[in-house]
């Protein structure tokens, strides 16, 4: 921090400015907040995570305390709950804070408590998207995208650029809790540029599908014996415009749906084996750091973390380190997933086509395969709800 250019005083050129209130409009404003907010956290116990910077953990004996801050919101549990309430009068003392009691909502994401578990949704989130795209009357469709869909950058320009990135910004804040949605609205996010009449007759087909699912949402259940699964898949030359790849994975604790991802890969791949080999190293990228994550969190794993892939090519290029003339022009960052393999910190395996969870993230499905997958990554309706709507196809 410095004196503002043109405000310096030439008797004291090395002091600053002081502040009688922080505001949030200055640059330095959420480091020197964090910095203060972490500061008073580690003098009481806490130990900020490695892998998350916003994750911080008390660990005394058996009593666990962890608390997860977004700027100015703040999460907390723990297994003692008379150390919690110290804890939160202590911070109270130390920090304007209000108490909302158990957690039911948090930047736009509702929390349902049920039996044996959680349930993540955004039905609010998602009535105010679609009101605003006055669309909450609109006839349902039972995917995303139509299957076999393909959009391309060439059409009639859409009269509304700014219309169109304002709704495809809000639907890619609901993929957090709906994976469903990821490959879909990643495809219509690759033409805020210059959007089409097409580009925006795909952002209401995937508004009328949200509209047919709005309290679906993700469900997590306490496990046994937790073991991390992964799913890779990619999409040779996915994109007609630039002959680029789309890879996407999923992991999984147990049955819980850790991690997700749909993206278009950086550079062409010359071969499906080669789309579906990056594909896998960013897969095992995500998984070293969940392991290290849950390590932190003193997660016990049962078994080795298992990468599945239906590409028996890149399996074996995985699994052998032999030099190839069709692969030595891969990246050597890319071979890292061999040294894992090799050092049996990761295991691979082939899953059947059919079967293949991450497919959902690489390309538009038909319904059935679609509504299946979208089962298995445990998205659903909430629980707790009785009303259950109709879905019809388009």
């Amino acid at each position: 921090m410095q004196q503002p250019p043109g405000f310096v005083d030439p008797r004291f050129p090395t002091h600053v400015c002081r502040l009688n209130k922080a505001l949030y409009g200055l640059k330095q404003a959420p480091r020197a907040w964090f910095q203060r907010l972490s500061s008073f956290l580690t003098s009481n116990g806490f130990m900020c995570s490695r892998a998350d910077p916003s994750l911080f953990f008390f660990y005394k004996g058996r009593i666990t305390l962890y608390l997860l801050v977004y700027v100015d919101d703040i999460i907390l549990t723990g297994s003692d709950t008379s150390l919690l309430t110290q804890f939160i009068a202590r911070l109270n003392a130390e920090f304007a804070i209000k108490y909302l009691g158990k957690l039911g909502y948090f930047l736009g994401l509702e929390i349902t408590y049920t039996a044996d578990g959680l349930f993540l949704g955004q039905a609010k989130y998602a009535h105010d998207l679609l009101s605003r795209a006055m669309m909450l009357e609109a006839s349902h469709v039972s995917t995303p995208l139509a299957a076999g869909s393909h959009l391309v950058s060439s059409g009639d320009a859409y009269s509304d650029p700014t219309h169109y990135r304002s709704l495809v910004g809000a639907l890619q804040y609901l993929t957090i809790t709906r994976p469903d949605l990821s490959y879909a609205v990643n495809t219509v996010s690759q033409f805020l540029q210059a959007p089409t009449v097409d580009h925006f007759q795909a952002v209401k087909r995937i508004l009328r599908y949200v509209c047919g699912t709005q309290h679906f949402g993700l469900t997590f259940r306490r496990t046994s014996s937790p073991a991390i699964i992964g799913y890779s898949d990619a999409d040779w030359a996915r994109c007609t415009d630039t002959r680029r790849s789309t890879y996407g994975y999923a992991i999984f604790l147990g049955d819980n749906l850790l991690s997700w991802s749909a993206k278009k890969q950086p550079t062409v791949a010359r071969s499906s084996c080669e789309s579906e080999y990056r594909a896998m190293a960013n897969t095992a990228s995500e998984l070293v750091w969940l392991l290290n994550l849950l390590h932190e969190l003193r997660v016990r794993l049962s078994t080795t973390p298992l990468l599945l892939s239906d590409n028996q090519s890149a399996l074996f290029m995985a699994q052998n380190p032999v030099a190839h003339k069709h692969a030595k022009h891969i990246d050597l960052d890319c071979h890292f997933v061999r040294e894992l393999v090799a050092s049996g910190r990761l295991d691979v395996r082939h899953v059947p086509t059919s079967l293949q969870l991450a497919d959902i993230f690489t390309k538009a499905l038909p319904r059935p395969l679609f509504e299946l997958f979208r089962s298995k990554l445990r998205v659903g309706l909430n629980p707790t709800l009785s009303l259950r709507g109709s879905v019809r196809d388009n």
